[in-house]
């Protein structure tokens, strides 16, 4: 297809594709004439990938394109690449260093951690960045005197538990490992709203349900 088409099809401006191609985002068409290209299925898949992290996650250019260099590291295997893009995505804020709070947080994350059996992510640590995204969240919690120590958190951490093997059947419907790899990193920044949505939506209801007067 020629970039007119590619533009139709992927709902972007000529000229937001023609940005993207500037900053290696997306790769270049096959030459047809000194002044044209032609764009395939793979450009058409790349540009919604590319469109989900920066329209959707609202990610920098610069880490979206970290973000792609991982995608497509075929030096790893596949689960270490799914890892990498996916840890690629930008984070939350840093745990406080010399901070009674966020001291509790870390005792409070790895027991839960310890009591799961999440030998991944207590190889990894903090060196994961959700961990400490993780940590910062709780150490909030604990300042603030809300209930988050590891029985706290146990119920959810078992809900992330069941979404995961929903996340992962959703990538292992896709055909190749490079599919795959876009698809964990899309669909972690697409569901992340769908998933706040929702929780809030049951909340209603839940809230509706046990106090709620019926009118």
């Amino acid at each position: 297809m020629r970039l007119a088409e590619l533009s139709e099809r992927s709902g972007l401006p000529a000229a937001t594709i023609k940005y993207y191609l500037r900053e290696q985002l997306l790769s270049p068409g096959r030459r047809i004439t000194a002044t044209q290209a032609e764009y395939g299925d793979d450009h058409l898949r790349r540009l919604r990938l590319v469109r989900a992290l920066i329209q959707v996650g609202k990610m920098p250019v610069a880490t979206a394109r970290q973000v792609l260099a991982a995608v497509e590291d075929e030096s790893l295997d596949q689960n270490a690449r799914l890892g990498a893009a996916v840890w690629a995505l930008p984070q939350g804020q840093k745990p406080v260093e010399d901070d009674p709070a966020t001291a509790v947080a870390r005792r409070e994350v790895e027991l839960l951690m310890r009591r799961l059996d999440w030998k991944e992510c207590l190889d990894a640590g903090e060196e994961a960045p959700a961990w400490g995204t993780l940590v910062v969240a709780v150490s909030a919690l604990v300042r603030l005197g809300y209930p988050c120590d590891a029985d706290d958190l146990a119920p959810y951490a078992r809900a992330a538990a069941q979404l995961a093997v929903t996340d992962l059947d959703l990538v292992e419907g896709f055909h190749t490992p490079l599919e795959q790899v876009e698809a964990a990193v899309a669909l972690t920044v697409l569901y992340e709203p769908v998933l706040l949505s929702l929780r809030r939506l049951a909340e209603a209801e839940e809230s509706n349900r046990r106090f709620g007067t019926g009118d």
